[in-house]
């Protein structure tokens, strides 16, 4: 897999190289600033980027902004985003055009270096990754009448853990419940969501763009 990485602290950057290199990736390019990185990407056309959202010159949402025009610029391009904070509006930003291939995960994940490298494998794959700290303080932030507050504590459970992009499968494990409890919970987040069957939209990934749209 080819990776090009997109952060200004020298000491992360050069670290994520390592990292992902032992990894079996390959590090295409390996850059510090948002022009540097759309330019890396145009010539090396990586299989994802992971990006930091703060980046010169005035590090707020540089790298959000760069990752963005990215994916405007190379349809398809997988996005691993990188945040020292939950900053939701960067999130729904990032997310607006659509959530297939992208990743928003704290920068204290990558330290955890099996949850990263299968963040960025499934990420990659076509799926998305978010947070499950983001996730946690987008459900503390609803705000009365949300629909999402018509979920019952249990399928909010599920629904976080489904936004990570695990499958029923894991779900399951994590939340120490049966798979036909996992496709119950789910079958009733679509219907409060009022998410009808569609062939043109994947409900797994407009339930979590629902809850990140109305935080």
């Amino acid at each position: 897999m080819r990776i090009v990485i997109a952060e200004d602290d020298t000491l992360l950057r050069e670290g994520l190289g390592l990292v992902l290199r032992g990894e079996g990736f390959e590090v295409v390019a390996s850059v510090d600033g948002p022009e540097a990185f759309l330019a890396a990407v145009s010539e090396h056309r990586p299989d994802i980027a992971v990006v930091d959202v703060r980046m010169p010159p005035t590090h707020t949402d540089e790298g959000i902004k760069a990752a963005v025009e990215a994916r405007r610029l190379h349809p398809g391009l997988a996005v691993l985003v990188l945040s020292a904070y939950v900053e939701q509006s960067f999130a729904t930003d990032l997310l607006a055009a659509g959530a297939e291939r992208i990743g928003y995960l704290l920068k204290e994940r990558v330290g955890r270096v099996d949850a990263f490298i299968e963040a960025l494998h499934r990420v990659s794959g076509g799926g998305t990754a978010i947070d499950p700290e983001v996730i946690a303080q987008l459900f503390a932030q609803r705000r009365a009448g949300d629909p999402l507050e018509k979920l019952t504590p249990r399928e909010k459970e599920v629904l976080s853990v489904m936004a990570e992009g695990l499958g029923n499968t894991a779900i399951a494990e994590r939340l120490f419940i049966t798979e036909n409890a996992v496709h119950k919970h789910i079958r009733n987040i679509f219907m409060k969501l009022e998410l009808t069957p569609d062939p043109q939209t994947d409900r797994r990934v407009a339930a979590v763009l629902r809850y990140l749209e109305n935080a």
